[in-house]
């Protein structure tokens, strides 16, 4: 991987001068499209190591296609096509009763929750308004949630009375933001810096096209070591695992992780959580 053994030197010499790490949160970012899968997913990242689980609320408004069989069914590894996600029909906002599926997603998780109720513009699900969502992320924070995710995206004042309630009922914040390409090393350093007071964690999420753009990742986060910041960045795309990977030398305090197990996963720059445990045990973070 070009990159990868420039990395794994520099974040050695730093473990050698630094000694030992300590491990960041690992958090499962859990699939599913209904309660049930929800709760199976969340049941099956206790068991493989996660610290907590996000539960991304907007995607129970997917509706799973149906995969129709094989039309050659003699090519037994071939797989069945399934349609982005984007495209996927979903359910009105009329069709899930917030409060009841709250509780019940309580009452089956057995790990820490970060609560995330995404919004389209930041490559997200929920199929209804502004409001409509703000409204669901204050009933989370009333139900005892552990963590709610507010975006740096919603509207100023909007945002100051979720973060207080949040503050008022023990809820950490997850100050995030998504976008498309990543910004220059000082810009995503000074982003963090102005965004302490957001919230407990910043956590950046950018799509990346190339291994270049993902070291910018890398970059941001070795600057900021020492600086007292609790941060998640990480990229979707070639490279964008690497801040994931290599997390405990880089000070980032939060890793988000899947149960996915694609042979493409690296591509797409996310981690499966057991083989980012075993990572940073065959790296000796």
């Amino acid at each position: 991987m070009a990159g990868g053994s420039y990395l794994h030197d520099m974040v050695k010499d730093e473990w050698q001068f630094a000694g030992p790490m300590k491990d960041p949160l690992v958090c499962v970012s859990l699939d599913g499209c209904t309660v049930k899968e929800v709760i199976d997913e969340a049941a099956r990242a206790n068991l493989n190591g996660a610290d907590l689980v996000e539960v991304r609320f907007d995607r129970l408004y997917l509706i799973s296609p149906k995969i129709d069989a094989q039309e050659d069914v003699g090519d037994r590894d071939a797989k069945p096509l399934v349609p982005p996600e984007s495209v996927w029909k979903r359910r009105s906002t009329s069709d899930i009763e917030v409060s009841e599926t709250i509780e019940e997603l309580k009452g089956g998780i057995p790990l820490p929750v970060i609560f995330t109720c995404r919004s389209t513009s930041e490559g997200g699900y929920f199929p209804g308004d502004e409001d409509e969502r703000c409204a669901i992320l204050e009933e989370a924070i009333k139900s005892g949630a552990s963590y709610i995710d507010l975006e740096l995206s919603i509207e100023e004042e909007t945002r100051q009375r979720l973060h207080a309630a949040a503050t008022d009922s023990g809820a950490k914040v997850i100050a995030s933001t998504h976008g498309e390409g990543v910004p220059p090393v000082e810009d995503i350093v000074k982003l963090v810096g102005d965004s302490n007071d957001k919230g407990d964690t910043i956590k950046m999420c950018w799509t990346t096209e190339s291994q270049q753009e993902s070291l910018k990742l890398v970059e941001a986060s070795w600057e900021m070591k020492g600086e007292g910041h609790d941060f998640s960045i990480m990229g979707l795309g070639p490279g964008g695992d690497w801040t994931r990977i290599h997390a405990p030398v880089l000070d980032q305090s939060l890793v988000y992780a899947t149960l996915q197990n694609d042979f493409h996963l690296g591509d797409k720059g996310m981690v499966n959580v057991k083989d980012l445990r075993n990572a940073w045990i065959l790296l000796e973070y």
